[in-house]
């Protein structure tokens, strides 16, 4: 009945922090608003972490989000989207729903720590591989809602893992939108440790059902420990919600500013193909053995790779991993030529794509490692 815990335990890897490259995560958005789906942790039936004294995770979590979306909504770019906005029980993966139908451009869950000692500081995690015990048991604390629904069994069978290769199979799955929710995360810690002076306890990875639902950059941060005296009164106080509240909105504004590049929304909703002036244009970068692509979408529908499915691009590829069809744009041993090819994707509309690169028979491995 419970295998759905067991999982967690296939799931360990040592995050290493990387020097995000602002570049390589440039994202050229269509004319839409930039969506921030904003999940508060819990509610209802589920209190979440218990408090001695004060208000249980659920009221906290949910007044800290009500906050960042007045602080978000400040600017006009910007459409917040709520999983919940009252004390209501809502599925784990009926949040991803809500995101993924959105077509969301981030996902942010609150929640709030617990320990049996006085352990404080705020965290923030990304989805991934357990890196140890304490990551195990935070996401073991989160998941465990699933308890409370309808029909869990059937709706998170695909948890039930006794094999790595279940495990191995989550991280792929999200492995695109990595490298852009460790930065967001980063930038939210990096507020958290200079704004507020908060003990900052890191970026860091773990199996949490909430981020695994949904198909675009997501976060889940662990704004403090309910169980830590001080930290409790923080947590409960106006003054302390509302200053969480700025700080991780200050960082999806810079995340935002840093990663989104804004073009002619006119010439995009006229289904041109912009051209923008290169200065100093980089000689061709070939390597050999490898091929890069790029990534324009991931889904569980098997599309034929015609024109007319893809915004009239051609050479489409397709390419089946687990359950999920991956499509891909050109196919060059030329580094110059896929870069190209990821502005004219974006121009047409694909604002989430990205450079992948293969080795022989189809063997993906990361960029980075190819590039260095």
């Amino acid at each position: 009945m419970r295998n759905l815990i067991s999982f967690s335990i296939y799931l360990t890897l040592l995050l290493s922090f990387v020097n995000v490259n602002a570049t390589s995560l440039t994202q050229t958005p269509s004319k839409k608003k930039f969506k921030v789906v904003l999940d508060a942790g819990h509610g209802g039936k589920d209190h979440g972490k218990p408090a001695k004294v004060g208000s249980p995770e659920k009221d906290i979590a949910l007044k800290i989000v009500l906050a960042l979306g007045k602080e978000l909504e400040k600017n006009k770019d910007i459409e917040v989207i709520y999983t919940r906005k009252t004390d209501i029980f809502i599925d784990l993966h009926e949040r991803g729903k809500i995101a993924n139908k959105a077509e969301a451009d981030l996902f942010i869950s609150v929640h709030c720590n617990a320990h049996t000692s006085q352990a404080y500081g705020a965290e923030t995690y990304v989805l991934g591989l357990h890196r140890n015990a304490t990551n195990l048991n935070v996401a073991k604390a989160e998941n465990a809602v699933v308890f409370l629904e309808e029909n869990y069994e059937e709706t998170y069978a695909q948890y039930d893992l006794n094999s790595p290769e279940s495990a191995i199979g989550l991280e792929l799955m999200q492995e695109e939108f990595l490298d852009q929710s460790v930065f967001l995360a980063s930038l939210v810690q990096d507020n958290f440790r200079e704004k507020l002076k908060r003990k900052d306890r890191s970026v860091k990875q773990a199996g949490f059902i909430v981020l695994h639902q949904t198909v675009m950059p997501s976060i889940l941060v662990e704004t403090g420990f309910i169980t830590n005296t001080k930290e409790r009164k923080y947590l409960n106080s106006s003054k302390g919600q509302q200053s969480l509240a700025k700080s991780i909105a200050s960082a999806v504004n810079a995340y935002k500013l840093k990663v989104f590049s804004y073009i002619d929304n006119e010439a995009i909703a006229n289904g041109e193909t912009i051209v923008t002036e290169v200065k100093n244009e980089e000689p061709d970068k070939i390597v050999e053995g490898v091929t890069f692509k790029v990534q324009l979408a991931a889904s569980g529908r098997k599309l034929e790779t015609k024109p007319y499915n893809f915004k009239g691009l051609r050479d489409i590829s397709r390419l089946k991993k687990g359950g999920i069809y991956k499509y891909f744009y050109g196919a060059t041993s030329n580094y110059t030529e896929i870069k190209r090819k990821l502005e004219e994707a974006k121009a047409k509309g694909y604002s989430t794509a990205f450079i992948v690169s293969f080795e022989k028979n189809n063997i993906q491995v990361p960029l980075k490692q190819v590039l260095n």
